[in-house]
C-alpha cells in the first residue's frame, strides 16, 4: 500500500468509527427513552439525527476520492467497498433510532401501554447485536460476526410475538388501540436495527474473507 492510500484508508477507519459511536449511542438512548419515560434522551435522539447524517456523507465523499484517485485492489478494494456499505447502514440506524425516539415522545404524551417484556427482551439482544458487529468490524473478527448472523432469527421470533400480544390486547381493550399499535411500530423498528447490524456483520464477513455471504446459509 503507497502511503498516501494508507493515510486516506487511516482517515476513513477514523471516520467509520465515529459515526458507528453516534449510531450505537443513539439506539441506547431511544431505548433508555421509551423503557423510562425520558423525554430528555429522545429529543436529544431526534436532534442529534442531522450529526449522523453529516458524517455518513462525508464518509461516503472520501471512500469515493479514495477509489477514483488510488484504485486500490485486494483487501483494500474491499474495506473501501465495505465501508460504503456499512456507512449506509449506521445512517439507517440513526433513522430507525429517531423514529423510535419519536414513538417513546408519544408514549410520554399520553397514557403509555406498559412495555412488553418481549419488546424489553427484543431491544437488549438488538443491541448487543450492534455492539458485537461494530466490535467485529472494528477488530475484523469474522467468528463475532457470524453469531451476530445467527441472533437475528431470535429478534425476528419476538417481533412476530409482539404481533400475537398486540393482538390479544386491541381484543381486551379496543379503546387503547392506538397504543398498542405504537408498540408494533417499535418492535418493527427495533427488528430492522437488527437487519442492519446483520448486514454490518455480513460486510465484516466480505471484508476479511472476499466472501459474500448475504442472502446464503453458508455464515452458519
Amino acid at each position: 500500500m503507497n502511503r498516501h492510500l494508507f493515510h486516506e484508508i487511516e482517515l476513513i477507519k477514523q471516520s467509520l468509527l465515529r459515526i458507528s459511536a453516534m449510531a450505537e449511542e443513539a439506539v441506547k438512548k431511544s431505548v433508555f427513552a421509551l423503557t423510562n419515560h425520558n423525554l430528555e434522551y429522545a429529543l436529544e435522539v431526534i436532534k442529534n439525527d442531522e450529526l449522523i447524517d453529516h458524517e455518513e456523507v462525508i464518509l461516503e465523499e472520501n471512500c469515493l476520492k479514495v477509489l477514483a484517485l488510488h484504485q486500490p485492489v485486494a483487501m483494500d478494494l474491499r474495506y473501501i467497498v465495505s465501508t460504503l456499505k456499512i456507512n449506509n447502514d449506521l445512517e439507517r440506524i440513526g433513522d430507525l433510532a429517531v423514529n423510535i425516539a419519536k414513538l417513546a415522545v408519544r408514549q410520554i404524551e399520553r397514557s403509555p401501554a406498559e412495555i412488553p417484556a418481549g419488546i424489553t427482551s427484543m431491544a437488549k439482544i438488538v443491541q448487543d447485536m450492534l455492539k458485537s458487529s461494530l466490535d467485529a468490524m472494528v477488530k475484523m473478527n469474522t467468528k463475532k460476526a457470524r453469531k451476530v448472523c445467527q441472533a437475528d432469527e431470535e429478534v425476528d421470533i419476538l417481533h412476530k410475538d409482539t404481533f400475537g400480544y398486540v393482538e390479544k390486547k386491541i381484543r381486551r381493550n379496543p379503546e387503547q388501540t392506538g397504543d398498542f399499535l405504537i408498540l408494533i411500530g417499535i418492535s418493527r423498528y427495533l427488528e430492522r436495527i437488527a437487519d442492519h447490524a446483520t448486514n454490518i456483520a455480513e460486510d465484516v464477513i466480505y471484508m476479511v474473507e472476499g466472501e459474500i455471504s448475504r442472502h446464503s446459509n453458508s455464515i452458519f
